[in-house]
């Protein structure tokens, strides 16, 4: 199993300037397989709340449990995929991937190991670019490089941070669609956290979408869409335009306002790429 329960999370950044409360008793449970995005503004704590799952912080206050397992710091039952591209520069595209399965199931023999590295490069579409260097690759495909090195892992935990954010509208779309396949194709389901502020993105590709504020859980949306979803077919849905005009209005809310209640629509008002 490898279900998320959080609860009653705090966590404060501290320098010596000050601090600066990054999030503030929040609570969120993941059943095992979901799809989940994180979506909100910049600073309100996604990508802390991602790195605390990741185990690279540790809270100030609350628990984060993983499968029924209390969180203590890194694990290989998690796999991250960073924004920025994250592949090792002096190893091969086959290293890369390789690192990650001696790392993660050290047991293997090479054999096993190299069987591996194929196959998941090739479930990526990388396979001919096994003995390739990181700088020899374009941004889509060291991103499809790092998916297959989290996949390679096997963890039953997949953890995502704008991992196309700095992409074109094309490699973004691909592998999206690549992305949802292979969560697809994953037996049993993987669980997926993924930071987006996209909104079309979160909705595309997620089960539930957590919209956040600053420090806390503003409200958790269901994504009624039944899967495979076809972009042209969610566009021309009254549906689609209802939720992502309610997710409008949760960004463009001041931090004083009430939200609107759950489904209503919030209007259009422009200014973001959904």
């Amino acid at each position: 199993m490898s279900s998320i329960d959080i609860r009653n999370l705090s966590f404060c950044y501290r320098s010596t300037a000050g601090s600066t409360m990054a999030l503030q008793d929040l609570s969120l449970s993941i059943p095992q397989g979901q799809f989940v995005c994180l979506v909100g503004h910049s600073g309100c704590g996604k990508s802390t709340l991602l790195s605390m799952l990741a185990g690279l912080e540790t809270p100030d206050k609350g628990s984060i449990r993983i499968g029924g397992h209390e969180l203590s710091g890194p694990g290989t039952d998690r796999a991250m995929v960073f924004q920025h591209y994250s592949l090792f520069p002096w190893m091969t595209v086959g290293r890369n991937v390789a690192f990650s399965i001696e790392h993660s199931r050290p047991g293997l023999g090479k054999d096993e190991v190299a069987a591996l590295v194929r196959q998941h490069l090739e479930q990526v579409g990388m396979a001919a670019q096994i003995d390739s260097y990181p700088h020899e690759l374009s941004g889509g495909m060291q991103q499809r490089v790092a998916i297959a090195r989290a996949l390679a892992m096997d963890a039953p935990v997949l953890l995502l941070d704008e991992p196309f954010g700095a992409l074109d509208a094309r490699n973004r779309a691909e592998l999206q669609q690549l992305l949802v396949r292979l969560w697809q194709e994953s037996q049993p389901h993987k669980t997926v956290v993924f930071v987006t502020h996209d909104l079309h993105e979160a909705i595309l590709l997620a089960d539930r979408i957590v919209f956040m504020r600053p420090r806390r859980i503003e409200r958790v949306i269901d994504v009624p869409f039944e899967r495979p979803r076809d972009i042209d077919r969610l566009a021309a849905s009254p549906a689609y335009h209802q939720l992502r005009d309610e997710l409008l209005g949760l960004f463009y809310l001041d931090e004083d306002e009430e939200p609107a209640p759950a489904g209503a629509l919030a209007g259009e008002r422009g200014g973001l790429h959904g």
